[in-house]
């Protein structure tokens, strides 16, 4: 369980296993301020990821506002089992924050 992250001739990719959760945050919170720090699209794939809680869900929400003032691409990738997607539901968001545009990032 764990995180990673991996770049490519694309861009930036984190990958989540595992339960994310308060015991992860900061980990994860590097992991995605290196990667909206690359100035590439940023990708988060969720394949593997068991559980998110709410802490994890902030911070992606946050990268992905984060990359939308950037103008940077940032999605989410793989399919969120079905936990994850009631979770992201009840908490009223029906998507991450996408952002079309390639620019580099003004991450601090």
């Amino acid at each position: 369980m764990g995180m990673a992250l991996e770049e490519n001739s694309t861009g930036i990719v984190v990958r989540l296993e595992g339960a994310i959760d308060i015991s992860s945050a900061a980990e994860l919170k590097t992991l995605l301020v290196k990667g909206l720090g690359a100035g590439k699209e940023l990708s988060v794939s969720v394949d593997r990821a068991t559980y998110l809680d709410v802490t994890a869900i902030q911070l992606l929400w946050a990268a992905g506002k984060q990359a939308q003032q950037s103008r940077t691409r940032f999605s989410l990738s793989g399919h969120l089992n079905e936990p994850i997607s009631t979770l992201l539901a009840d908490a009223g968001i029906p998507s991450f924050p996408d952002s079309e545009c390639s620019a580099a990032p003004n991450v601090q």
